[in-house]
């Protein structure tokens, strides 16, 4: 049985430019659809401890460790068969190459000039980080990009959450409306939230976000929803990892990173805006992108999605 580290905190997501200290938790999610290739392997994940609740328990790991002087230290020490290594923060790539190994991928550092590259196999996601033109109009999902790394073939592999709800089914809808401090450019306006309330009125049973400061109360409320409404957020792969339907409501991102598993319908704005996806953090125009896109467009997604056509 093989030896295999998997470093991914979340601090840069994997095909996007940004770096920063807070871990972004649906990257870290995403991401375990890495594990299949290797699950007939000793997996050990190093993550941020705020994305630990997203790998706890799940049976594809033998060992999570939080990021840590402690942690780092131990696994300077160890020797394994392959590193995979899908941060580009500089001094976690130089962490990643001084960790005894026979096969790397992913990220390395690059001692010249003390910035992140590529291993072989990882150029064309590296390039895609960069962000640009050929990020806005890329074709590929993220998964099937995550999985070419390591060199595997992508055949619609699902996100593996460790966690188990302990909740059931109590709602028709969920309204995810909250979107993180990193992105704000994509939260739907609070009026377009309160129309989406009163076309479900009397039709739809339906709850608005639950669980907020706490991520296993985060899941629990996602279970208990047959369906989510949401921003291109946590939630949405939290919803997808337990095989939810779900609306997702795009502007400033690109659709077409995440696989929805036949199990998802896109909302886009209706507008014709030459930015869209912008894929910038916040938007300088008067009127937003979001607010293009119609609470009837959403209801009309939702009684398709479940069959509840008029």
């Amino acid at each position: 049985m093989a030896k295999v580290l998997i470093i991914k905190l979340g601090y840069s997501e994997t095909i996007d430019p940004g770096i920063g200290k807070v871990s972004s938790l649906g990257d870290v999610l995403r991401t375990t659809v890495i594990l299949y290739p290797f699950a007939s392997d000793q997996i050990t994940w190093l993550v941020d401890e705020a994305a630990y609740p997203l790998l706890e328990g799940n049976p594809l790991i033998q060992r999570i460790l939080t990021y840590d002087l402690t942690s780092v230290l131990q696994l300077q020490r160890e020797r394994f068969d392959t590193v995979i290594n899908l941060e580009k923060v500089p001094g976690i790539c130089a962490l990643a190459d001084s960790i005894s190994a026979w096969r790397r991928y992913g990220f390395r550092f690059d001692e010249l000039h003390g910035v992140a590259e590529a291993y072989d196999g990882c150029e064309k996601v590296f390039t895609l980080s960069k962000g640009g033109d050929l990020k806005r109009t890329y074709q590929g999902s993220w998964q099937e990009s995550l999985l070419q790394i390591v060199g595997a073939r992508w055949e619609g592999q699902e996100y593996l959450l460790g966690y188990q709800p302990k909740t059931t089914e109590e709602f028709d809808v969920g309204l995810n409306w909250a979107v993180g401090p990193k992105w704000p450019n994509k939260a739907w306006p609070d009026g377009r939230w309160a129309e989406l309330k009163e076309l479900l009125s009397g039709r739809f049973t339906y709850s608005q976000q639950q669980g907020m400061d706490n991520l296993y109360a985060y899941m629990d409320w996602i279970n208990s929803c047959r369906l989510l409404v949401t921003n291109d957020s946590l939630g949405l792969h939290i919803a997808l990892a337990l095989k939810k339907k779900v609306v997702v409501l795009y502007g400033p991102t690109n659709p077409n990173e995440t696989y929805f598993y036949g199990r998802g319908e896109i909302l886009y704005p209706t507008a014709e805006l030459p930015c869209i996806p912008c894929l910038d953090l916040r938007c300088s125009r008067e009127s937003r992108c979001m607010e293009f896109i119609a609470a009837s467009s959403v209801m009309a997604a939702i009684e398709r999605l479940t069959g509840a056509i008029p």
